[in-house]
């Protein structure tokens, strides 16, 4: 994968653990709408969070650290954040198959 400047992509899977308060609350309807231009523009390939945890995972497309770190923080809610941000080696799931073949 290429971004516009023709650098390749890797991907990064963000794991994110968070402490959440009532100021927390306030902040997430801006950090929803930032994380969903991010999925609209590709950057992120998927956006998971658990409440029960308080963690949450992502994996971005970018071209280095940097960049990943440089998105994150961006969010209304990075100050609340321990992040870690690991180098995929794999990545693969459903959606990345061809559909099955169904006769009729």
């Amino acid at each position: 994968m290429e971004n516009m400047n023709n650098v390749p992509l890797n991907k990064y899977q963000v794991t994110i653990q968070f402490e959440m308060d009532e100021e927390f609350m306030s902040f997430v309807p801006p950090h929803r709408v930032y994380i969903n231009s991010l999925i609209e523009k590709n950057i992120i390939d998927y956006y998971t969070v658990s409440m029960e945890t308080q963690r949450s995972w992502m994996v971005f497309n970018a071209p280095d650290k940097a960049e990943v770190e440089h998105y994150l923080s961006k969010s209304p809610l990075y100050r609340y954040w321990t992040v870690e941000i690991d180098e995929l080696f794999v990545y693969d799931g459903q959606s990345y198959r061809l559909p099955a073949v169904q006769l009729n």
